[in-house]
Protein backbone atom coordinates (compact mmCIF):
# COMPACT_ATOMS: atom_id res chain seq x y z
CA UNK A 1 0.00 0.00 0.00
CA UNK A 2 1.28 3.46 -0.91
CA UNK A 3 1.72 6.12 1.76
CA UNK A 4 -0.04 9.10 0.15
CA UNK A 5 -1.02 12.57 1.33
CA UNK A 6 -2.06 15.81 -0.33
CA UNK A 7 0.19 18.43 -1.89
CA UNK A 8 -1.11 20.92 0.70
CA UNK A 9 0.66 18.96 3.45
CA UNK A 10 4.15 19.59 2.03
CA UNK A 11 6.61 21.88 3.77
CA UNK A 12 9.01 24.25 2.06
CA UNK A 13 11.94 22.35 0.54
CA UNK A 14 10.16 18.99 0.40
CA UNK A 15 9.82 17.12 -2.87
CA UNK A 16 7.34 14.52 -4.01
CA UNK A 17 5.78 12.63 -6.91
CA UNK A 18 2.26 13.29 -8.13
CA UNK A 19 -0.01 10.24 -7.76
CA UNK A 20 -3.33 11.58 -9.04
CA UNK A 21 -5.65 14.57 -9.18
CA UNK A 22 -8.88 14.12 -7.22
CA UNK A 23 -10.80 16.73 -9.20
CA UNK A 24 -12.65 17.14 -12.47
CA UNK A 25 -13.33 19.90 -14.94
CA UNK A 26 -11.30 22.90 -16.00
CA UNK A 27 -8.97 22.94 -12.99
CA UNK A 28 -7.96 19.32 -13.61
CA UNK A 29 -7.29 20.08 -17.28
CA UNK A 30 -5.26 23.20 -16.44
CA UNK A 31 -3.13 21.40 -13.88
CA UNK A 32 -2.49 18.49 -16.23
CA UNK A 33 -1.47 20.94 -18.98
CA UNK A 34 1.00 22.46 -16.51
CA UNK A 35 2.59 19.06 -15.81
CA UNK A 36 0.60 17.75 -12.83
CA UNK A 37 0.43 14.20 -14.12
CA UNK A 38 0.99 10.88 -12.39
CA UNK A 39 4.66 10.39 -11.64
CA UNK A 40 5.74 14.00 -12.16
CA UNK A 41 8.23 15.36 -9.66
CA UNK A 42 7.24 18.45 -7.66
CA UNK A 43 8.93 20.56 -5.00
CA UNK A 44 7.40 23.01 -2.53
CA UNK A 45 9.37 26.23 -2.93
CA UNK A 46 7.46 28.68 -0.76
CA UNK A 47 4.37 28.88 1.42
CA UNK A 48 2.97 32.37 1.94
CA UNK A 49 2.85 33.73 5.48
CA UNK A 50 -0.88 33.03 5.73
CA UNK A 51 -0.38 29.53 4.32
CA UNK A 52 -2.25 30.22 1.10
CA UNK A 53 -1.19 30.05 -1.70
CA UNK A 54 2.00 28.01 -1.96
CA UNK A 55 4.52 27.92 -4.81
CA UNK A 56 5.59 24.61 -6.35
CA UNK A 57 8.20 23.74 -8.97
CA UNK A 58 6.93 21.20 -11.49
CA UNK A 59 8.15 20.48 -15.01
CA UNK A 60 10.54 23.43 -14.81
CA UNK A 61 7.79 25.93 -13.98
CA UNK A 62 6.95 27.66 -10.71
CA UNK A 63 3.21 27.58 -10.05
CA UNK A 64 1.24 29.12 -7.16
CA UNK A 65 -1.67 26.94 -6.06
CA UNK A 66 -4.42 27.70 -3.58
CA UNK A 67 -4.63 25.38 -0.59
CA UNK A 68 -8.15 24.20 -1.54
CA UNK A 69 -6.80 22.97 -4.89
CA UNK A 70 -3.58 21.54 -3.42
CA UNK A 71 -5.69 19.46 -1.01
CA UNK A 72 -7.08 17.57 -4.02
CA UNK A 73 -3.67 16.69 -5.48
CA UNK A 74 -2.54 13.31 -4.13
CA UNK A 75 1.22 12.87 -3.72
CA UNK A 76 3.87 10.59 -2.28
CA UNK A 77 6.83 12.21 -0.59
CA UNK A 78 10.04 11.11 -2.31
CA UNK A 79 11.16 8.91 0.57
CA UNK A 80 7.86 7.00 0.33
CA UNK A 81 7.88 6.34 -3.44
CA UNK A 82 8.25 2.58 -4.03
CA UNK A 83 10.64 1.40 -6.76
CA UNK A 84 7.75 -0.44 -8.44
CA UNK A 85 5.90 2.87 -8.93
CA UNK A 86 9.00 4.58 -10.36
CA UNK A 87 9.72 1.65 -12.72
CA UNK A 88 6.12 1.74 -14.00
CA UNK A 89 6.49 5.44 -14.75
CA UNK A 90 9.77 4.91 -16.60
CA UNK A 91 8.12 2.32 -18.86
CA UNK A 92 5.39 4.84 -19.80
CA UNK A 93 7.87 7.41 -21.07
Amino acid sequence: MMNTTSLSMMKEGESCRIVRLDMTGKMRSRLMDLGFISGAAAECLHISSGGDPAAYLISGTVIAIRKTDAERIVIMRNGDVPDMFINTLKRRS
